[in-house]
């Protein structure tokens, strides 16, 4: 909420308590949203990955951003795709070297950011160009582009749309003109109606409009006025942010240390930004726009399929400007490594945790992830002197991670999978967590899926504490 935030931003970008961005289910072909929630184990070489791309470059940056996006020159432009572009061409290559390995086939691609639309359109057209040529990317497979509202030139439109995106995502944030302009966005509420119409025109009509519910100066009435814009748009996903204003933001340092130029004190208290959360699903749901995640909400088909992908830990690949990914390791246990020149970092092993899981009762070993990040040094990367942090996922890591982000799909967590993967011993102390959950009334839990409930949902950083917390005291142990 609006306090500074403790474990990761409140947008778009993927962290424990926060996915990223805003994804159908290829759980097992065609299983529903949410029915598995131990997709590692699963992988096989019929499986798929997904791409993201990060692109960090913005036109003005807005007050409560702290992601490593900016205002660069427009020069640097080229030379950070030149840098891009060679990473996928060299993916199986640094794949190897990092002890990683990923399928060809590819079934999601985000180009998130910062403002991937301010790209020149001859960058992208390329872009696509090396992806298609280095992997295998499904005839249908969901093809996302972060864009803001007056920033998508009629060449890039045209560009994007021969590339194969078939899915843009809007960054509104809100209806009202001058809560936007204050927060750092450019647009007016007609430039976003403009944009939308052209989108559908050019046959892109998976459409994902953001909204932030706590933006500096937003009253719970002008919250329905965004609400009553969004529906009457009727694009068929949406995702909606509780603000949770970071230290690291312009808006967080303001609110730290006081100060008018960011407007924090008119940042609104915390049962405020409860209520129009809480309105924001009544109005969307009544409007056909179900509740599939904390924060997202859609038409049925219309999930976003890529972020399902981090939510039910499924492999990706991260490139660009600290960008993230989650991809196994041969089925070996690795030793404790560091890994030299622009792939440093360390990869921690806990072996015997892993050996005395290998023989619990009831229990599949689970597959070796390995979890890395790129530097998030704009210049370091362009260089090629920054460092990738990597490492590696034990038992119990992977366990943990499966109970906060399975948490955060309305569908929530199957617990016969997770016995499954992990066994009786980490289950059942988790389940203890689960137990006394439900009798505060912030999850829901029938014996074989455990569900946050509607306070739980306006709790889930304290809830998906509980788990981290229990991930300690196992390692300790």
């Amino acid at each position: 909420m609006t306090q500074i935030a403790r474990a990761g931003h409140a947008f778009k970008r993927i962290s424990f308590f926060s996915s990223l961005h805003e994804t159908r289910t290829h759980c097992a072909g065609s299983a529903p949203v949410g029915a598995c929630n131990n997709l590692f184990m699963k992988h096989s070489t019929g499986s798929a990955l997904g791409i993201y791309i990060s692109i960090p470059f913005c036109r003005s940056k807005c007050t409560y951003c702290n992601f490593a996006s900016g205002v660069f020159p427009a020069s640097d432009h080229a030379r950070y795709m030149e840098r891009v572009i060679a990473d996928i061409a060299e993916a199986t290559t640094l794949s190897e070297r990092r002890g990683t390995e990923f399928p060809r086939r590819v079934d999601t691609v985000y180009l998130g950011g910062g403002t991937p639309s301010l790209l020149a359109p001859e960058l992208l057209t390329q872009l696509f160009l090396t992806l298609r040529a280095e992997f295998d990317l499904d005839a249908d497979a969901e093809i996302t582009m972060e864009c803001a509202p007056g920033q998508l030139a009629d060449r890039t439109l045209d560009a994007i749309a021969a590339a194969g995106v078939n899915r843009v995502s809007l960054g509104v944030q809100s209806f009202v003109d001058s809560e936007a302009h204050a927060s750092g966005r450019l647009h007016s509420r007609t430039v976003v109606e403009a944009d939308i119409k052209r989108l559908r025109a050019a046959g892109i009509a998976n459409l994902n409009v953001d909204l932030i519910a706590g933006l500096a100066g937003q009253t719970f009435n002008s919250w329905e006025h965004s609400l009553e814009a969004l529906i009457a748009s009727e694009v068929p996903h949406t995702s909606v942010y509780m603000l949770e204003v970071d230290e690291d933001s312009r808006l967080g340092r303001e609110m730290l240390k006081g100060g008018a130029r960011y407007r924090a004190g008119l940042v609104p208290n915390d049962d405020i930004i409860a209520r129009m959360y809480e309105r924001a699903i009544e109005r969307l749901e009544a409007a056909g726009l179900q509740q599939y995640e904390i924060s997202n909400f859609s038409r049925r088909g219309f999930e976003s399929q890529h972020n399902l992908r981090y939510w039910e830990r499924r492999p990706y690949l991260g490139v660009g400007l600290d960008a993230s990914s989650m991809l196994q390791a041969p089925a070996s246990p690795l030793a404790s490594r560091v890994v030299s020149g622009r792939d440093r970092g360390t990869l921690p092993v806990g072996r015997s945790r892993a050996t005395d899981h290998a023989k619990s009762p009831g229990a599949l070993a689970p597959a070796q992830v390995i979890r890395s990040t790129t530097t998030d040094d704009l210049q370091a990367y362009l260089t090629g002197t920054g460092t990738m942090e990597s490492s590696l996922l034990g038992p119990a890591q992977q366990h943990e991670e499966a109970w906060f982000l399975g948490l955060r799909t309305n569908a929530g967590v199957d617990v016969t999978a997770l016995r499954t993967e992990f066994g009786e011993e980490l289950l059942e102390s988790a389940l203890e967590t689960v137990r006394r959950l439900t009798e505060d009334g912030l999850l829901e839990f029938d014996g074989a899926r455990a569900r946050l409930t509607a306070r739980g949902r306006l709790l889930s950083n304290e809830v998906f504490l509980e788990f981290l917390d229990l991930a300690a005291e196992t390692a300790a142990s």
